[in-house]
């Protein structure tokens, strides 16, 4: 409870500040951060419903993004905003001048090919297609058996992809971080050679490098989350998370081009989710997957769309286990994505529903907005504790790519397993 009303007396104290205390702008002209008092998941999936974004939970407040337009009436509904303030007047930090050591897309292109002169026998780079203004969406293969960045091998594979949501770049840096690792790791480290002789491994950082580049445009962060589609009305962009096709539009997500879960014209309608739809389609060896985002220290398994668990005991069995095993390595909280609010047009849901593959999000460091975590925009020292904290995760998803069912069936035989948590 003193967590919670901390919490709710800083956002209160935020709200009376002058538009000099930070220097934001907000993802939409006069979207506000808000508190809402919601005691459940039925309830925060109604306001998300309402086009309520919410990107964080404690105990019985939820913290988002929404218009003044959508509070006016969240109010009038009888729900408890007990704050709410322009996200011009949040405080955050600027970018690049004292988060130097992220990478804008230039950068992150420039480290990708750096990765490929260093290891040209083991590092492959790729693009899975355009986005909605023509940047390329850049990723890397590592596979020492390889010739190319999108050949489809025999070998088992797992993929990794950040920065969905523009506002995220720490998503965006961890599967750059772990390219790095894997590649400067490779025929030193025993264990790294023997995984990824008998793996391929795709990584792609950003996602969505129009709304990752127009968020930092400026100099100062403008809290964007969607990509930069033009959608002919007073808002853009599209919620490239709420936009693939698995049970797309039935709750979790909203019609309003102005919110930020808006969830597009149609399924697969943004030439990011389409791309990535292909990818993982023309690459049927593909069998875990990990699609990072920021921020709240969570592990995240189907399904969204539903409060329903996994009709499948034994992919729920399979599931829960590699999502504790993970929790273990992270300490972050592992649970049914649904037990936040119900999502729909999710990446995860996609590729589990439609394709059956093993897939997870992780919502990465900071905890929280307030308590010293900062939210989207923690500071880049940041980084290194972060990735520290998720390679044990991301190693072991690489190693089940070859059949996720044995961290129950056969978990002696996977990477780790000494450490794995007690049950």
């Amino acid at each position: 409870m003193l967590r919670k009303t901390f919490f709710a007396f800083l956002a209160l104290l935020a709200s009376s500040l002058t538009p000099a205390f930070g220097h934001g702008i907000p993802s939409e002209p006069g979207m506000h951060w808000a508190a809402i008092r919601a005691a459940n998941k039925e309830v925060r999936t109604k306001l998300v419903n309402e086009g309520f974004s919410i990107e964080n939970i404690v105990d019985d407040m939820s913290y988002g993004y929404a218009t003044p337009e959508m509070i006016k009436s969240f109010k009038a509904q009888g729900y408890e905003v007990t704050a709410s303030f322009p996200t011009s007047e949040m405080r955050i930090t600027d970018f690049p001048s004292d988060d130097s050591n992220f990478h804008n897309y230039g950068e992150m292109n420039a480290e990708l090919d750096k990765l490929v002169q260093q290891h040209p026998n083991l590092v492959h780079k790729f693009s899975i297609g355009k986005s909605v203004e023509g940047r390329d969406i850049i990723g890397v293969r590592i596979n020492p058996s390889a010739k190319d960045g999108l050949s489809v091998s025999g070998l088992p594979a797992a993929v990794f992809m950040g920065g969905h949501h523009a506002r995220e770049h720490v998503s965006m840096e961890m599967p750059l971080m772990l390219a790095q690792y894997l590649a400067s790791n490779y025929g030193k480290d025993a264990t790294i050679t023997k995984l990824l002789d008998g793996r391929d491994v795709f990584l792609i950082p950003q996602i969505n490098p129009d709304g990752a580049e127009y968020d930092i445009s400026s100099g100062r962060y403008k809290s964007w989350r969607k990509n930069r589609k033009i959608n002919g009305s007073s808002c853009d962009g599209v919620d490239l998370n709420r936009n693939y096709g698995y049970h797309w539009g039935q709750g979790g997500s909203s019609k309003d081009s102005c919110s930020d879960v808006y969830m597009g014209a149609a399924p697969f309608s943004e030439p990011e989710t389409q791309a990535v739809k292909a990818f993982i389609e023309g690459h049927p060896n593909i069998k875990t997957l990990l699609t990072f985002h920021t921020f709240s220290e969570l592990i995240l398994y189907p399904w969204g769309y539903t409060y329903d668990k996994l009709a499948n005991a034994g992919d729920l069995g399979m599931f829960k286990t590699i999502a504790d095993n993970m929790a273990g390595w992270n300490g972050y909280t592992a649970e049914a994505s649904s037990e936040l609010y119900i999502t729909t047009g999710d990446t995860v849901d996609w590729a589990y529903g439609t394709l059956g593959i093993t897939a997870f999000t992780f919502e990465l460091s900071p905890k929280d907005m307030w308590f010293g975590g900062g939210g989207f925009y923690p500071g880049q020292d940041a980084l290194q504790p972060t990735f520290d904290a998720n390679l044990k995760p991301a190693l072991y998803l690489i190693d089940l790519a070859d059949d996720p069912h044995r961290a129950v069936t056969a978990p002696q035989t996977t990477l780790f397993y000494s450490s794995q948590v007690a049950r």
